[in-house]
């Protein structure tokens, strides 16, 4: 077997790896219960920019679809999309921030 590229043979530590693109965009769409234009959609948004296979194809992982099914709920509400990624883009940051913050307390 080739090794991936944390040196494992066998790639089982894929299945845990919630950045690995092993979602199809029709598969990723299906799950999300979206087109797969709305996932284009993100895309040109700037907020998910999914891995390509050797094809060219899209591929998503967990954490994307995270973030689009998120989008989704507010599209959902009535929101537009490039609102919805800006939105979740600043969650992201403020959690993030908090995140470092709470680090930084702890520390002292």
């Amino acid at each position: 077997m080739i090794p991936d590229q944390n040196g494992s043979a066998d790639g089982a530590d894929k299945f845990d790896d919630e950045h690995y693109p092993a979602y199809t965009m029709g598969r990723a769409a299906d799950m999300l219960g979206a087109t797969q234009g709305f996932l284009r959609s993100l895309d040109e948004a700037g907020l998910i920019v999914p891995q390509r296979s050797a094809g060219g194809h899209r591929r998503y992982s967990r954490h994307q679809l995270r973030l689009a099914a998120r989008v989704r709920e507010l599209v959902d509400q009535g929101t537009a999309v490039e609102a919805a990624c800006r939105i979740i883009t600043l969650e992201d940051q403020l959690h993030e921030a908090q995140r470092v913050n709470a680090e930084l307390r702890a520390d002292d």
